[in-house]
Protein backbone atom coordinates (compact mmCIF):
# COMPACT_ATOMS: atom_id res chain seq x y z
CA UNK A 1 0.00 0.00 0.00
CA UNK A 2 1.40 3.19 -1.00
CA UNK A 3 1.62 6.00 1.80
CA UNK A 4 1.97 9.71 1.75
CA UNK A 5 4.78 9.63 4.34
CA UNK A 6 8.01 9.78 4.69
CA UNK A 7 9.21 7.13 7.43
CA UNK A 8 6.40 5.53 9.92
CA UNK A 9 8.03 6.86 12.83
CA UNK A 10 7.90 9.90 11.33
CA UNK A 11 4.30 10.61 10.60
CA UNK A 12 3.06 12.57 13.79
CA UNK A 13 6.05 15.19 13.93
CA UNK A 14 6.40 15.39 9.90
CA UNK A 15 2.15 15.94 10.42
CA UNK A 16 2.46 18.53 12.92
CA UNK A 17 4.86 20.52 11.09
CA UNK A 18 2.62 20.91 8.21
CA UNK A 19 -0.86 21.65 10.26
CA UNK A 20 1.34 24.17 11.83
CA UNK A 21 2.88 25.70 8.36
CA UNK A 22 -0.30 25.81 7.05
CA UNK A 23 -2.16 27.32 10.09
CA UNK A 24 0.96 29.70 10.98
CA UNK A 25 -1.23 32.55 11.68
CA UNK A 26 -2.90 31.94 14.30
CA UNK A 27 -1.04 28.89 15.98
CA UNK A 28 2.55 27.87 17.26
CA UNK A 29 4.16 24.62 17.29
CA UNK A 30 5.97 24.08 20.96
CA UNK A 31 9.75 23.75 21.34
CA UNK A 32 9.84 19.80 20.52
CA UNK A 33 6.63 18.99 18.80
CA UNK A 34 5.32 18.55 22.11
CA UNK A 35 2.30 20.42 21.78
CA UNK A 36 0.36 23.33 19.79
CA UNK A 37 -0.63 25.78 21.24
CA UNK A 38 -2.52 29.75 20.35
CA UNK A 39 0.14 32.31 18.78
CA UNK A 40 -1.26 34.81 21.23
CA UNK A 41 -2.26 33.81 24.72
CA UNK A 42 -4.73 35.66 26.59
CA UNK A 43 -3.19 35.80 30.38
CA UNK A 44 -6.35 36.70 32.43
CA UNK A 45 -8.43 33.93 31.24
CA UNK A 46 -8.11 30.03 32.78
CA UNK A 47 -6.12 27.83 30.10
CA UNK A 48 -8.10 25.05 28.72
CA UNK A 49 -5.66 22.26 27.50
CA UNK A 50 -6.78 19.35 25.63
CA UNK A 51 -4.70 16.31 24.18
CA UNK A 52 -4.27 12.83 23.14
CA UNK A 53 -3.28 10.20 20.49
CA UNK A 54 -3.02 11.31 17.10
CA UNK A 55 -4.84 9.55 14.21
CA UNK A 56 -7.95 10.95 15.03
CA UNK A 57 -7.27 14.55 13.68
CA UNK A 58 -8.77 17.24 14.11
CA UNK A 59 -8.94 15.99 17.37
CA UNK A 60 -6.82 17.37 19.34
CA UNK A 61 -5.14 19.86 17.47
CA UNK A 62 -7.85 21.21 14.91
CA UNK A 63 -9.47 22.49 17.98
CA UNK A 64 -6.83 25.49 19.34
CA UNK A 65 -7.97 28.57 18.74
CA UNK A 66 -10.23 31.24 19.67
CA UNK A 67 -13.32 30.03 21.78
CA UNK A 68 -12.10 26.11 22.51
CA UNK A 69 -8.44 25.07 23.50
CA UNK A 70 -5.24 27.29 24.24
CA UNK A 71 -3.42 23.90 23.90
CA UNK A 72 -3.04 20.29 22.59
CA UNK A 73 -0.94 17.62 23.84
CA UNK A 74 -0.58 15.54 20.47
CA UNK A 75 0.70 11.63 21.59
CA UNK A 76 1.64 8.88 19.26
CA UNK A 77 -1.03 7.57 16.69
CA UNK A 78 -3.56 5.90 19.15
CA UNK A 79 -0.96 6.81 22.19
CA UNK A 80 -1.22 8.82 25.09
CA UNK A 81 0.84 12.35 25.32
CA UNK A 82 3.04 12.51 28.23
CA UNK A 83 2.73 14.18 31.11
CA UNK A 84 6.02 16.50 30.37
CA UNK A 85 4.15 17.68 27.00
CA UNK A 86 1.18 18.84 29.16
CA UNK A 87 3.49 20.68 31.98
CA UNK A 88 5.03 22.11 28.85
CA UNK A 89 2.17 23.22 27.28
CA UNK A 90 0.77 24.69 30.57
CA UNK A 91 3.89 26.73 30.97
CA UNK A 92 3.39 28.47 27.42
CA UNK A 93 -0.36 29.37 27.50
CA UNK A 94 -1.60 29.91 30.94
CA UNK A 95 -1.76 33.22 32.95
CA UNK A 96 -3.19 34.05 36.24
CA UNK A 97 -6.29 32.53 36.37
CA UNK A 98 -5.32 28.43 36.93
CA UNK A 99 -5.89 25.92 34.36
CA UNK A 100 -8.38 23.62 33.11
CA UNK A 101 -7.52 19.92 31.46
CA UNK A 102 -10.13 18.38 29.49
CA UNK A 103 -9.13 14.97 29.12
CA UNK A 104 -10.71 11.67 27.43
CA UNK A 105 -11.22 8.99 29.97
CA UNK A 106 -8.86 6.79 28.68
CA UNK A 107 -6.71 5.25 31.30
CA UNK A 108 -3.30 6.65 29.59
CA UNK A 109 -4.50 9.57 28.78
CA UNK A 110 -6.12 9.91 32.75
CA UNK A 111 -2.82 9.18 34.07
CA UNK A 112 -1.00 10.90 32.46
CA UNK A 113 -3.14 14.36 32.72
CA UNK A 114 -2.92 13.38 36.81
CA UNK A 115 -0.07 13.55 36.93
CA UNK A 116 0.60 16.75 35.03
CA UNK A 117 -2.13 18.20 37.62
CA UNK A 118 -0.53 17.03 40.14
CA UNK A 119 2.81 18.59 38.67
CA UNK A 120 1.72 21.74 37.86
CA UNK A 121 -0.60 22.37 41.12
CA UNK A 122 2.60 22.27 43.53
CA UNK A 123 4.24 24.72 41.41
CA UNK A 124 2.53 28.06 39.95
CA UNK A 125 -1.28 27.16 38.86
CA UNK A 126 -4.16 26.06 40.15
CA UNK A 127 -5.75 22.84 37.51
CA UNK A 128 -8.85 21.08 37.62
CA UNK A 129 -9.94 18.37 35.18
CA UNK A 130 -12.98 17.15 33.19
CA UNK A 131 -13.17 13.63 32.07
CA UNK A 132 -15.09 13.13 28.73
CA UNK A 133 -16.81 9.95 28.96
CA UNK A 134 -19.69 10.05 26.02
CA UNK A 135 -19.32 6.71 24.56
CA UNK A 136 -21.38 3.99 25.65
CA UNK A 137 -19.07 1.36 23.20
CA UNK A 138 -17.85 1.18 27.07
CA UNK A 139 -20.57 -0.44 28.64
CA UNK A 140 -24.07 1.02 29.14
CA UNK A 141 -24.15 0.31 32.52
CA UNK A 142 -20.80 2.14 34.19
CA UNK A 143 -20.23 5.63 32.93
CA UNK A 144 -16.57 5.36 34.72
CA UNK A 145 -15.81 2.35 32.05
CA UNK A 146 -17.10 4.89 29.05
CA UNK A 147 -13.73 6.42 27.16
CA UNK A 148 -13.98 9.61 25.22
CA UNK A 149 -15.45 10.01 22.22
CA UNK A 150 -16.80 12.44 19.61
CA UNK A 151 -18.63 14.15 22.47
CA UNK A 152 -14.93 15.62 23.05
CA UNK A 153 -15.93 18.30 20.46
CA UNK A 154 -18.73 19.18 21.90
CA UNK A 155 -17.11 19.76 25.66
CA UNK A 156 -14.13 22.08 24.81
CA UNK A 157 -16.23 23.87 22.29
CA UNK A 158 -18.84 24.74 25.13
CA UNK A 159 -16.14 25.05 27.38
CA UNK A 160 -13.74 27.28 25.31
CA UNK A 161 -16.17 29.43 24.61
CA UNK A 162 -17.15 29.99 28.25
CA UNK A 163 -13.71 30.73 29.18
CA UNK A 164 -13.32 33.34 26.19
CA UNK A 165 -16.19 35.07 28.45
CA UNK A 166 -13.95 35.15 31.63
CA UNK A 167 -15.98 32.27 33.26
CA UNK A 168 -13.88 31.40 36.73
CA UNK A 169 -11.68 27.88 37.03
CA UNK A 170 -14.52 26.26 39.02
CA UNK A 171 -17.22 26.70 37.10
CA UNK A 172 -16.12 25.95 34.34
CA UNK A 173 -15.13 22.43 35.93
CA UNK A 174 -18.90 22.36 36.40
CA UNK A 175 -19.78 23.07 33.24
CA UNK A 176 -17.65 20.86 31.62
CA UNK A 177 -18.87 18.27 33.49
CA UNK A 178 -22.61 18.79 33.08
CA UNK A 179 -22.18 19.11 29.52
CA UNK A 180 -20.05 15.80 29.57
CA UNK A 181 -23.17 13.93 31.45
CA UNK A 182 -25.63 15.20 28.70
CA UNK A 183 -23.73 13.64 26.14
CA UNK A 184 -23.74 10.12 24.61
CA UNK A 185 -22.08 8.60 21.66
CA UNK A 186 -22.58 5.16 20.29
CA UNK A 187 -20.27 4.41 16.70
CA UNK A 188 -20.38 1.63 13.86
CA UNK A 189 -17.78 0.57 11.28
CA UNK A 190 -17.39 -1.94 8.34
CA UNK A 191 -13.85 -1.94 8.15
CA UNK A 192 -11.15 -1.25 11.15
CA UNK A 193 -8.68 1.71 10.90
CA UNK A 194 -5.40 0.65 9.10
CA UNK A 195 -2.47 1.62 10.93
CA UNK A 196 0.98 2.91 9.00
CA UNK A 197 2.82 0.20 9.43
CA UNK A 198 0.52 -2.46 7.98
CA UNK A 199 -1.34 -3.06 4.94
CA UNK A 200 -4.36 -4.75 6.93
CA UNK A 201 -7.57 -2.76 8.77
CA UNK A 202 -7.09 -3.39 12.30
CA UNK A 203 -11.19 -5.77 11.61
CA UNK A 204 -13.22 -6.36 8.79
CA UNK A 205 -16.54 -7.44 8.91
CA UNK A 206 -18.19 -9.46 6.04
CA UNK A 207 -20.86 -8.07 3.67
CA UNK A 208 -24.07 -6.78 5.15
CA UNK A 209 -22.72 -6.54 8.90
CA UNK A 210 -21.17 -3.92 10.81
CA UNK A 211 -19.48 -3.71 14.10
CA UNK A 212 -21.47 -2.58 16.76
CA UNK A 213 -20.00 0.11 19.63
CA UNK A 214 -16.66 0.48 18.03
CA UNK A 215 -14.90 2.93 19.63
CA UNK A 216 -12.38 5.78 18.25
CA UNK A 217 -8.93 3.48 18.58
CA UNK A 218 -10.48 0.99 16.67
CA UNK A 219 -12.25 -1.51 19.17
CA UNK A 220 -14.80 -3.29 17.11
CA UNK A 221 -17.21 -4.32 19.66
CA UNK A 222 -20.06 -6.42 18.25
CA UNK A 223 -20.66 -7.63 15.05
CA UNK A 224 -24.57 -7.47 13.56
CA UNK A 225 -26.06 -7.78 10.73
CA UNK A 226 -27.91 -4.51 10.05
CA UNK A 227 -29.11 -3.73 7.09
CA UNK A 228 -29.53 -0.59 5.13
CA UNK A 229 -29.05 2.87 6.70
CA UNK A 230 -32.51 3.32 7.95
CA UNK A 231 -32.22 0.26 10.31
CA UNK A 232 -28.70 1.31 11.12
CA UNK A 233 -29.43 4.66 12.37
CA UNK A 234 -32.53 3.65 14.14
CA UNK A 235 -30.19 0.83 16.36
CA UNK A 236 -27.74 3.53 17.03
CA UNK A 237 -30.87 6.71 18.14
CA UNK A 238 -32.09 3.47 20.37
CA UNK A 239 -28.76 3.03 22.03
CA UNK A 240 -28.55 6.65 22.92
CA UNK A 241 -31.90 7.32 23.58
CA UNK A 242 -32.18 4.26 26.16
CA UNK A 243 -29.25 5.57 28.09
CA UNK A 244 -29.72 9.59 27.90
CA UNK A 245 -32.47 10.46 29.93
CA UNK A 246 -34.05 13.05 27.07
CA UNK A 247 -37.93 12.98 25.89
CA UNK A 248 -38.09 16.31 24.76
CA UNK A 249 -36.33 19.26 24.29
CA UNK A 250 -33.39 20.82 22.27
CA UNK A 251 -30.82 18.83 21.07
CA UNK A 252 -27.22 19.16 19.29
CA UNK A 253 -27.09 16.40 16.96
CA UNK A 254 -23.37 15.15 15.58
CA UNK A 255 -22.50 12.65 13.24
CA UNK A 256 -19.02 12.17 12.92
CA UNK A 257 -17.09 10.26 9.99
CA UNK A 258 -14.02 8.19 10.99
CA UNK A 259 -12.11 8.86 8.09
CA UNK A 260 -13.33 6.50 5.72
CA UNK A 261 -16.52 6.84 4.86
CA UNK A 262 -18.09 9.56 1.96
CA UNK A 263 -19.66 12.60 3.10
CA UNK A 264 -23.04 11.31 1.39
CA UNK A 265 -23.21 9.00 3.34
CA UNK A 266 -22.85 10.54 6.21
CA UNK A 267 -25.66 12.88 5.30
CA UNK A 268 -27.76 9.86 4.40
CA UNK A 269 -27.07 8.62 8.47
CA UNK A 270 -27.51 12.62 9.48
CA UNK A 271 -31.09 12.18 7.87
CA UNK A 272 -32.20 8.45 9.19
CA UNK A 273 -31.06 9.55 12.38
CA UNK A 274 -32.98 13.15 12.78
CA UNK A 275 -36.57 11.78 12.11
CA UNK A 276 -36.08 9.14 14.55
CA UNK A 277 -35.37 11.95 17.89
CA UNK A 278 -37.85 14.03 16.31
CA UNK A 279 -39.91 11.27 16.81
CA UNK A 280 -39.11 10.70 19.97
CA UNK A 281 -39.77 14.25 20.96
CA UNK A 282 -36.66 16.40 20.38
CA UNK A 283 -36.14 19.23 18.48
CA UNK A 284 -32.26 19.13 16.93
CA UNK A 285 -31.53 22.57 17.34
CA UNK A 286 -28.05 22.58 16.46
CA UNK A 287 -26.13 19.71 14.05
CA UNK A 288 -22.92 18.66 12.53
CA UNK A 289 -21.62 16.37 9.51
CA UNK A 290 -18.59 15.84 8.68
CA UNK A 291 -15.43 14.08 10.16
CA UNK A 292 -14.61 15.59 13.70
CA UNK A 293 -12.70 13.06 15.51
CA UNK A 294 -11.53 10.16 13.11
CA UNK A 295 -9.88 6.79 13.49
CA UNK A 296 -7.18 6.87 10.65
CA UNK A 297 -8.99 5.33 7.65
CA UNK A 298 -11.61 3.16 9.90
CA UNK A 299 -15.20 3.39 7.55
CA UNK A 300 -18.22 4.39 9.62
CA UNK A 301 -19.11 6.69 12.00
CA UNK A 302 -20.55 7.96 14.84
CA UNK A 303 -23.59 9.66 16.13
CA UNK A 304 -23.79 12.22 19.76
CA UNK A 305 -26.38 13.48 21.09
CA UNK A 306 -26.27 16.38 23.56
CA UNK A 307 -29.04 17.44 25.62
CA UNK A 308 -29.24 21.32 25.34
CA UNK A 309 -29.50 22.97 29.10
CA UNK A 310 -28.97 27.04 30.14
CA UNK A 311 -26.44 28.12 28.36
CA UNK A 312 -25.18 25.61 26.75
CA UNK A 313 -26.84 26.41 23.19
CA UNK A 314 -25.67 30.44 23.32
CA UNK A 315 -22.41 29.20 24.03
CA UNK A 316 -22.46 26.96 21.27
CA UNK A 317 -23.35 29.65 19.15
CA UNK A 318 -20.77 31.77 20.11
CA UNK A 319 -17.68 32.47 17.79
CA UNK A 320 -14.71 30.30 17.68
CA UNK A 321 -11.91 30.47 15.22
CA UNK A 322 -9.70 27.17 15.05
CA UNK A 323 -8.63 24.63 12.07
CA UNK A 324 -11.50 22.69 12.40
CA UNK A 325 -14.05 24.84 13.27
CA UNK A 326 -15.36 28.30 12.81
CA UNK A 327 -17.96 30.45 12.67
CA UNK A 328 -19.32 34.36 13.68
CA UNK A 329 -22.20 34.69 14.77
Amino acid sequence: MTRLINQVDAIVADGLDGFCAANSDTLVLGEGGKFVCRRKTVPHKVAVIGGGGSGHEPLDIGYVGHGMLDAACPGGVFFSPTSDQMIDAVEAVAGDAGVLFIVKNERADVMNFDHAAEIVSEHQHEVRIVRVCDDLAGGADSAAARRGAAGTVIVQKIVGAAAEEGTGLAELQALGDKVNANTRSIGVAMRGPTAHDTTEPGFEVSEGELAFGVDIRGKPGSVRALGGADAIADKMVAAILDDLDASSGDVLFLVNGFGGTPVIELQVIYAAARRLLEGRGLNVARSLVGGYVTSLDMAGCSLTVTKLEDDMARLWDAPVHTPALRWRM
